[in-house]
């Protein structure tokens, strides 16, 4: 499904599907990992929603993170897309020690965002070592644009 087609998709939902939605994600962007967190406006946290790929002793890190914390806490915080080309030997502080054990590399969140107000984040990844074009963020800002309309 073309990134654009999956943006309309999100946007024309009655409910938000999120599991649904991650796994086209994967798919558009041919990634094996990913997660959606939308933002807890009591306890200010990104909370899981849905999750491919990460391992299951991984999910209770995963399952809350503060903003400001791993990739989705710094998308979050940035309002803007975040990217490793190599999580594994990733040494700017973006990435926490435990998303090491996912066992991807190519790695890029973006933050849900409607008028400029955070609604949660939209992370997917590779096996291999990969930057994402400015074209394929540009996508993938686009869809988590559509996904923080659906809340």
């Amino acid at each position: 499904m073309q990134t654009e087609k999956l943006s309309h998709l999100i946007k024309t939902s009655s409910d938000p599907d999120w599991q649904l939605w991650l796994e086209e994600t994967l798919s558009a962007f041919s990634c094996v990992t990913g997660t959606i967190h939308v933002l807890d406006k009591e306890s200010k946290l990104l909370e899981l929603k849905a999750q491919v790929g990460i391992p299951e002793f991984l999910l209770p890190k995963m399952s809350q993170i503060p903003v400001g914390k791993g990739m989705a806490g710094i998308a979050a915080e940035r309002k803007e897309a975040v990217q490793v080309c190599n999580l594994q030997s990733d040494d700017s502080g973006v990435v926490r020690p435990g998303a090491k054990d996912t066992r991807v590399e190519g790695a890029i969140t973006a933050p849900m965002l409607l008028d400029g107000q955070l609604y949660g984040t939209l992370g997917i990844a590779k096996k291999d070592p990969y930057e994402f074009s400015a074209e394929e963020s540009a996508a993938l800002m686009q869809i988590a644009t559509a996904m923080a309309s659906a809340i």
